[in-house]
């Protein structure tokens, strides 16, 4: 009757397992579409000026003509457009993460609720007389409990840092955007 238990509970933590990596794989592949579409989009958006840009540039007959062209507020239109673009692939990335957040919190969630139960119908069935091992079993089973909210703790840890760098790798192009459009304007000055 145990052995049911234990392989009834195995097989369900299995097909648990296997349906959160396919939930996951299916957000990775998700997120490299919306990403995809997003560098689709912004190349299409390049081609398009550098066309119309070009077109400009062979009708021009002085050299400072072309100079003025790639003018400060040039410069801060395609430093907007990059920014732009950032903001779109770390919104991506952030959805993503957190639904996967979420995912690792109810798998965490689901699989203590599993042992619990497993434990409470193996414990229940012991024979008289082992009361010992049972309690000694208890221990042992709710500190591994502890390391489930440790797991837990880790990732919500790796999701606040991933944020962390994402903020600030979007905050450390921005702050070298704007010196470069004033030193634009003082070479074209």
């Amino acid at each position: 009757m145990f052995q049911n238990t234990l392989n009834t509970t195995l097989t369900a933590a299995q097909a648990k397992s296997l349906e959160s990596a396919q939930t996951i794989a299916t957000l990775a592949v998700q997120s490299a579409e919306a990403i995809a579409e997003i560098n689709y989009d912004v190349a299409k958006e390049v081609v398009t000026v550098a066309q119309a840009k070009s077109a400009k540039l062979i009708q021009l007959k002085d050299p400072k003509e072309a100079l003025q062209m790639f003018d400060a507020e040039t410069a801060k239109e395609a430093a907007a457009h990059v920014v732009g673009y950032q903001n779109k692939v770390n919104k991506v990335l952030r959805k993503n993460s957190k639904e996967v957040a979420s995912l690792i919190d109810s798998a965490i969630d689901d699989s203590k609720a599993d042992l619990k139960k497993f434990v409470k119908e193996a414990t229940a069935q012991a024979p008289a007389g082992s009361e010992a091992f049972v309690s000694a079993f208890n221990t042992t089973f709710d500190a591994a409990l502890k390391s489930f909210e440790q797991a837990r703790a880790t990732s919500q840890d790796a999701f606040a840092n991933f944020e962390k760098t994402m903020d600030a790798a979007l905050s450390s192009f921005q702050g070298q955007v704007a010196p470069a459009t004033k030193s634009r304007k003082q070479i074209a000055a």
